[in-house]
């Protein structure tokens, strides 16, 4: 299987899109926007059709049909291969206890509902410890400025961080708590029906 630590955000949220089912390049593109899946990162066109040609160069997925409606161009499906479901939750499993590379952690986020809610549990202890290890650094930089006497205009983005950082550790010990005590919904089975009918059941349309 090809390395995961290469694949772009971009190249996972392809792939865990075709978890739902086969699909052209085309409605990938609609779904992804319509989803507003680019808050996290850039989906161009251009890019999103590299992206599928690389990802099946690399044995991730595979083409199933081409198919031709009235005077539009063809369009190939695509569908996702056993190697791209698992390079999507490894990929997870990678990015989601890191606390150095943001994008990639809020994509690694969006698609944790990929891994038992477990796995997930156990990935988000990781990065805890992470977060409170950058947490004690800020706090031991601030308390080090202070002592110095060094000018407060000159430790603003510090502080900054310092605060984010207590924020960012209270709203994952609230999301483990839940996902611990089994009041977060997880998994396929936990997704209502009429959910996930709904983009089976949509047009697409040039």
């Amino acid at each position: 299987m090809p390395d995961v630590t290469r694949l772009t955000p971009v190249a996972v949220m392809i792939l865990a899109t075709l978890r739902e089912g086969d699909m052209h390049t085309y409605e990938l593109v609609r779904l992804l926007r319509e989803r507003k899946d680019d808050r996290l990162v850039p989906l161009q066109k251009g890019t999103i059709y590299h992206t599928v040609a690389r990802l099946e160069r690399d044995g991730l997925l595979a083409e199933v049909g081409v198919d031709r409606d009235g005077n539009r161009p063809e369009r190939t499906t695509y569908t996702l291969l056993e190697a791209g479901r698992r390079a999507v939750e490894e990929w997870v499993r990678t990015e989601l206890p890191q606390i150095e590379r943001p994008t990639d952690f809020r994509v690694a986020l969006a698609e944790a509902h990929n891994l038992e809610r477990d796995d997930v549990v156990a990935l988000l202890d990781r990065r805890r410890a992470l977060l409170v290890a950058s947490m004690d650094e800020h706090r031991t930089g601030l308390d080090g400025a202070a002592h110095r006497g060094v000018p407060a205009q000159f430790m603003v983005e510090v502080q900054r961080q310092a605060v984010l950082l207590d924020a960012e550790l209270a709203w994952q010990d609230a999301l483990r708590a839940r996902l611990a005590d089994g009041s977060l919904a997880w998994g396929p089975d936990e997704i209502p029906e009429h959910f996930t009918k709904a983009r089976v059941s949509k047009e697409t349309t040039p």
